[in-house]
């Protein structure tokens, strides 16, 4: 598990949520050119993290799913698994009968203007808990990258992950 992903109608709202729950402020990471969205993160140490994703009102582009700007209050949307080589993970997804988006480009702006940029890829999962599609994302993992989370508060820890699949088709 890379990270976890608390969708948000409002940033400002997602980050009083997260200061509220762990008395920690996460700290803004920056925007993400042309899907319309942007950020703040909260290590959870071991170079995970929680970030909390709302639209970015300055920009005039919203192609981000599900739709943020539909949630009544801040929930977890998603979550992201890290991998080093994600042609091969996509390949092997494929290969597994599973409906795959990407590899894609992504990346962010900085407060500073720094940017960084990685690519995703998506797995559909049809499944949705209040109108929310639940899509599972990959980070590729390397030497001589900026891991995301360089920059996040820190003073969180992920102490467990569980992941329970089922067969819905009984």
């Amino acid at each position: 598990m890379d990270h976890l992903l608390l969708g948000a109608a409002d940033l400002n709202q997602g980050i009083a949520l997260v200061n509220e729950r762990t008395g920690l402020s996460p700290v803004i990471g920056g925007s993400h050119p042309g899907v319309g969205t942007r950020n703040a993160l909260l290590s959870l140490g071991n170079l995970q993290y929680l970030e909390i994703i709302a639209p970015d009102l300055a920009q005039h582009v919203f192609a981000y799913q599900p739709d943020l700007r539909q949630l009544r209050e801040p929930r977890l949307i998603t979550w992201a698994a890290a991998t080093r080589d994600i042609d091969a993970t996509a390949q092997k997804a494929r290969a597994a009968g599973l409906d795959v988006i990407g590899p894609r480009d992504g990346s962010r702006k900085k407060p500073d203007g720094q940017v960084l940029h990685w690519k995703t890829l998506g797995i559909v999962n049809p499944l949705t808990v209040s109108g929310v599609a639940v899509i599972s994302v990959f980070h590729p993992v390397g030497r001589g990258r900026s891991a995301p989370v360089a920059d996040a508060v820190t003073g969180c820890r992920l102490e467990s992950w569980n992941l329970r699949i089922r067969n819905l088709r009984r």
